[in-house]
């Protein structure tokens, strides 16, 4: 099977599509310093959409995803994006998980497996 990959730089790729799925990298927050949970996981939901998009998928194709949030106590901050974002009734496997992400300023980040 090909291999093909999205947004590809010396260090990672955006996703990378494998037969029928695709992996997206975990993503995080463009400009965070000013944005708290729910305005991150925001603007991480809109470059998600815009990945699948490029990958030949979209949200309801969604198998799973892993949110990792640096304060489990903003869950339900992010769960209120989340839940306006999703595809009802093509709601993914997930887990969500308290971590210390790659620098302070990031408060969530976003990793998701879709069909094409």
């Amino acid at each position: 099977m090909s291999i093909r990959r999205v947004g590809s730089g010396a260090r990672m790729s955006q996703a990378v599509i494998h037969g029928n799925t695709a992996y997206l990298a975990g993503c995080v927050a463009r400009e965070p310093d000013s944005k708290d949970v729910a305005a991150q996981t925001k603007d991480i939901l809109e470059q998600i959409d815009a990945t699948l998009a490029q990958a030949g998928s979209d949200k309801s194709k969604l198998l799973s995803a892993t949110i990792w949030l640096s304060d489990i106590s903003t869950f339900d901050q992010m769960n209120k994006v989340w839940d306006g974002w999703v595809s009802q009734g093509n709601t993914p496997a997930r887990a969500t998980v308290e971590a210390k992400l790659a620098a302070p300023r990031f408060k969530v980040e976003i990793g998701v497996i879709a069909a094409i």
